[in-house]
């Protein structure tokens, strides 16, 4: 049935009466601080660890996960889950090299390290992609998915969903990165909690399926009746080596993604920017360890669905009007099964993490406006007052842009991949300016104009270039290698051939003793990475 019974609808108001108070209390406890720039796009540096770990999951798990990786879940398998664990690897390496650097040089936003870096020309390139990016991919994206997944469990139409999940948002982002931070606390908590009660649900329905008793049972039977669905590392030819193309998610493309997702993206690295050392790590650790538990919230639903839905159940939730299977329908359909009340935390848990990942992105998309466009180019007197206003300003324009283009996604099967490989055309240009512009003294400002200018049409020239020569499609996270490697080689060439001008001597303040780590971290992070190890072998 979609709808929410008057007992979901008392959860879900406890969920929007508790976000929303305390929120509230603590923008007024701050409202002073929230009127600089520091304390609106950085939270003053405030947040605590675990405030940052759960804001850090926050900003990332959203309806892509719930809605898109379950349905990748359904269409493809475990395999998805390589996008969350080997997330968990890449958050300790971005934790032990690269939050040091941009704490030391006091970075606010990714354009301003690149100006330092570099110079403002690479700075304001690289402003407009992820503003484009953001806007047009990450907002769009996540409304679709939230208001498509709003209207099956609803049954209110897709259009009313899109502006009630973007006025949530708006209200939570316009109070600052503080509410935002510690808001997100609530958010995970919601979210873990009511993703976990649509994978026991799941579990269930898979268990008495096939005569087993309780969610254990369930767990065993979903290997046993999709065994198709749990391997880790697909070989070429299966049909879906091009969304994961074997090894290259060990040892490839999926490094190149996670590193610069995790690494050198302001929605993401935003939360830490405030912090001390010690702080930041200890919440990417955090967050790491939390990445791990991801897939069974987000993927195990999906293929709970699919076995049911090979096995008679979900006929009717799974097709559209033309009956056309939609893997993107799995979650809602299982949601729409849970018994009232829980069904309304898991609605909660849906919302929360849909609005908590708008909010993120669209702080940074006010960030990157207003210190790297609006301060440095359009008005570079520019009051502090003035500064987070134009950053409130650009919260408003950024959801009326995307309330526009998000029904133009409806036609999408795997909303989640579309994600990733559109997101990846500027992936390979943003991480060879990082991890040159951080760890190679010699690279110089017009190696990077290059890269920055060339990402888009080389990563364009790899996607449409098999098709023109009548051969196989190159996968995207393939692809996201070999441009990344080619803008390596030019970017080595050009600074080679250029040499380093004395006036160019500028760069980021390194030292070695930046990057040591407690033993605590070290203990921690071997355990992440036995963790891995035995789930690659186990589901191989």
């Amino acid at each position: 049935m979609n709808s929410l019974h008057q007992l979901d609808y008392v959860v879900f108001s406890l969920y929007l009466i508790l976000v929303g108070s305390y929120g509230y209390w603590v923008f007024q406890r701050d409202k002073t601080k929230n009127s600089t720039t520091k304390g609106f796009f950085l939270a003053e540096g405030s947040l605590t660890w675990w405030a940052i770990g759960a804001s850090l999951i926050a900003s990332n798990i959203s309806a892509e996960h719930f809605i898109g990786m379950s349905g990748s879940g359904f269409a493809i398998g475990l395999a998805i889950s390589s996008y969350e664990w080997m997330s968990a690897a890449t958050l300790i390496v971005v934790a032990v090299f690269f939050i040091p650097i941009y704490l030391k040089n006091k970075i606010y936003t990714m354009p301003q390290l690149l100006s330092l870096r570099y110079n403002d020309t690479v700075a304001t390139i690289m402003a407009v992609f992820w503003l484009l990016l953001y806007v047009f991919i990450n907002l769009t994206s996540i409304l679709y998915l939230g208001s498509l997944a709003l209207e099956t469990i609803t049954g209110l139409q897709f259009e009313y969903c899109m502006g009630a999940l973007a006025i949530f948002a708006i209200l939570i982002t316009l109070g600052g990165m503080k509410v935002i931070g510690y808001t997100d606390v609530i958010q995970v908590v919601v979210l873990i909690l009511g993703g976990l009660a649509t994978t026991y649900l799941a579990l269930n329905m898979v268990s008495d399926k096939f005569g087993g008793e309780g969610v254990f049972d369930g767990l065993s039977l979903l290997k046993t009746k999709a065994d198709d669905h749990f391997h880790m590392i697909f070989s070429k030819g299966d049909k879906y080596y091009y969304e994961l193309p074997g090894l290259s998610i060990l040892i490839g493309g999926m490094w190149i993604n996670n590193l610069n997702y995790w690494g050198c993206n302001q929605y993401i690295v935003q939360r830490a920017l405030g912090a001390d050392l010690k702080t930041a790590r200890s919440g990417i650790i955090f967050a790491a360890f939390l990445k791990l538990l991801i897939p069974l919230i987000c993927v195990i639903p999906g293929i709970a669905a699919y076995v049911l839905y090979n096995n008679g159940s979900l006929q009717q939730e799974m097709v559209d009007i033309n009956g056309i299977v939609k893997p993107d329908h799995a979650y809602p359909s299982l949601m729409n099964l849970l018994p009232m009340g829980l069904k309304g935390l898991a609605f909660a848990a849906l919302t929360a993490a849909i609005v908590a990942s708008l909010a993120s992105k669209c702080n940074s998309i006010a960030t990157i406006f207003s210190l790297d466009i609006y301060k440095k180019i359009l008005n570079k007197d520019a009051t502090e007052r003035n500064t987070v206003l134009v950053g409130r300003y650009a919260v408003w324009v950024s959801f009326a842009i995307a309330l526009l283009v998000t029904p133009q996604l409806r036609h999408l099967e795997q909303a989640y991949q579309f994600i990733q490989e559109y997101s990846n055309y500027i992936t390979p240009g943003a991480f060879a300016l990082f991890s040159l512009g951080l760890f190679w003294k010699k690279t110089t400002s017009n190696a990077a104009i290059i890269a920055a200018v060339l990402t888009l049409p080389l990563s364009l020239l790899f996607k449409m270039l098999p098709e023109w020569i009548g051969i196989e499609p190159i996968p995207f996270l393939d692809r996201t290698l070999w441009v990344y490697v080619i803008l390596v080689v030019l970017m080595v060439t050009v600074s080679l051939m250029e040499g380093r001008k004395k006036e160019e001597t500028k760069g980021l303040a390194i030292d070695s003793s930046m990057f040591k780590v407690s033993d605590s971290f070290v203990v921690v992070s071997v355990l992440i990475c036995g963790v891995l190890a035995a789930l690659y072998t186990v589901f191989w």
